[in-house]
């Protein structure tokens, strides 16, 4: 049944909706965790519509503000919104409701999935299935490097950087933290010599439009809650250390430093720090990470896992979640006879790892970010590593290419059905716009077709 906040189209423009309480606002959050399908674009649009034009909690030009904050941060910048938006509506503890009901079902999700693909991915179904998504995966990525690209690369600067970025990760073999931490440099300094180059804009549309009076209006006081303040600034970050901490000392005492555990923690502690310019611009070092130097997962698998990634609710870095399972499973870290509950403890471990600074920019800097937004300082070195970030992506366009259209490698058969496929998700995309779960739901249907004719 439809809640009063849900019948907003039928209450007079003019007129201020009705106070949302907590209650309310969780049915709503829980609801979005479910279909927020379509990567962050899709999911931001998603609570535009819900939370600007039908029910206006916020107004659209507080909306676009709320999301220009999450744009400057790491981390995802949707699920970061959600956080922000239920942090206004109900302080700490909407933050909380927002964040964690956004990722939950995308968990509880992957784990289930993850499960059938590496107990029974062999099934020629399901197996038909991967053979006609991981083309799809291919055209998916080209399409996010054009995406951002044509956003970012506003001047001769930001493609020259995006292009050292490409040679540095692709032939020169450069950590993509290096890469990040260089872009930043250049940006910083940039910023100051020449700011017009880097002076860009966000890129998210006018926020002059208007649905009628909101909760939180264009002129609404910011509540206190949200006012910055050094002592909240530092009670937050003192919990958020805490709640690092304390797990992460619990695994080294249990485990020892070497454990994929403990392992697996810290390394997507750091993943979490690097997500600037969104998910696909860390899968790279994750990549790096959990198939050249830990071997949790293989490339197969990773680009497996992006596919259901892209197909489930929920941030697209919840693929971290998959690689977690994987790695845990295959490794048997709790013994032969408990492989689904080693796989799940990793899944939720990373995931905890990998989320949890996102709560902790809003909740302590949201205000601070908000202060400094609008200063070139603060968001020059943002532009210069989106702008690395388009460089970063394509060679990982490559990399799924290669493993995809010559599974042998270059010493092998040319994989021709799925060259075909990944050209038509290609001009399903390009083209004709398509949505993305479109895409990739034909192009499973073509892969078991195909897998099936073959056999």
């Amino acid at each position: 049944m439809a809640t009063e906040t849900e019948s907003t189209p039928d209450v007079a423009m003019s007129g201020r909706p009705p106070q949302v309480s907590l209650r309310q606002a969780f049915w709503f959050w829980l609801k979005l965790g479910f279909i927020s399908f379509g990567g962050p674009a899709g999911q931001i649009a998603i609570m535009h519509e819900e939370l600007v034009v039908r029910r206006r909690w916020i107004s659209e030009k507080r909306f676009l503000h709320a999301l220009n904050y999450c744009m400057v941060l790491p981390g995802p910048e949707a699920q970061q919104l959600a956080i922000y938006i239920g942090w206004l509506l109900h302080k700490t503890r909407g933050g909380l409701v927002a964040g964690v009901l956004f990722v939950l079902p995308s968990l509880f999700i992957l784990i289930a999935l993850s499960w059938v693909y590496i107990a029974f991915g062999e099934v020629p179904l399901i197996a038909g299935i991967f053979y006609g998504i991981k083309p799809a995966v291919t055209a998916i990525v080209v399409h996010a490097a054009h995406r951002i690209g044509s956003r970012a690369l506003k001047n001769n600067v930001l493609w020259a950087m995006a292009a050292a970025s490409f040679v540095a990760i692709f032939a020169l073999h450069v950590p993509f933290p290096f890469i990040v931490l260089g872009a930043a440099a250049m940006g910083f300094f940039g910023g100051r010599l020449a700011p017009e180059i880097f002076k860009v804009g966000g890129g998210h549309g006018s926020a002059n439009k208007s649905f009628g009076a909101a909760l939180i209006d264009d002129h609404t006081p910011t509540p206190e809650h949200a006012l910055f303040k050094w002592r909240r600034l530092i009670q937050v970050a003192v919990v958020g250390a805490f709640l690092w901490a304390v797990p992460m000392a619990w695994l080294v005492l249990q485990y020892g430093w070497d454990h994929t555990f403990t392992q697996m923690s810290w390394f997507f502690t750091k993943a979490a720090l690097l997500t600037f310019g969104g998910a696909y611009a860390v899968l790279p070092y994750v990549y790096q990470g959990a198939v050249d130097q830990f071997g949790w997962a293989t490339a197969t698998q990773m680009i497996d896992g992006l596919a259901l990634g892209e197909t489930t609710p929920g941030p697209l870095i919840m693929v971290v979640a998959f690689v977690g399972f994987i790695g845990g499973y295959v490794k048997a870290v709790l013994g032969p006879e408990s492989l689904f509950l080693a796989g799940a403890v990793a899944a939720s471990l990373v995931t905890w790892f990998t989320f949890l600074p996102s709560f902790m920019f809003i909740l302590a800097g949201g205000p601070l970010v908000e202060s400094t937004h609008n200063d070139l300082k603060f968001t020059a070195p943002l532009t210069a590593i989106t702008a690395a970030v388009v460089g970063v992506i394509l060679n990982l366009a490559l990399f799924f290419g290669y493993h995809v259209l010559w599974p042998q490698g270059f010493s092998g058969a040319f994989d021709l059905p799925s060259a075909g496929i990944a050209l038509a998700a290609a001009v399903a995309l390009f083209k004709y716009k398509r949505n993305v779960m479109h895409v990739i739901g034909v192009c499973g249907l073509l892969g078991v077709a195909i897998t099936w004719l073959s056999t």
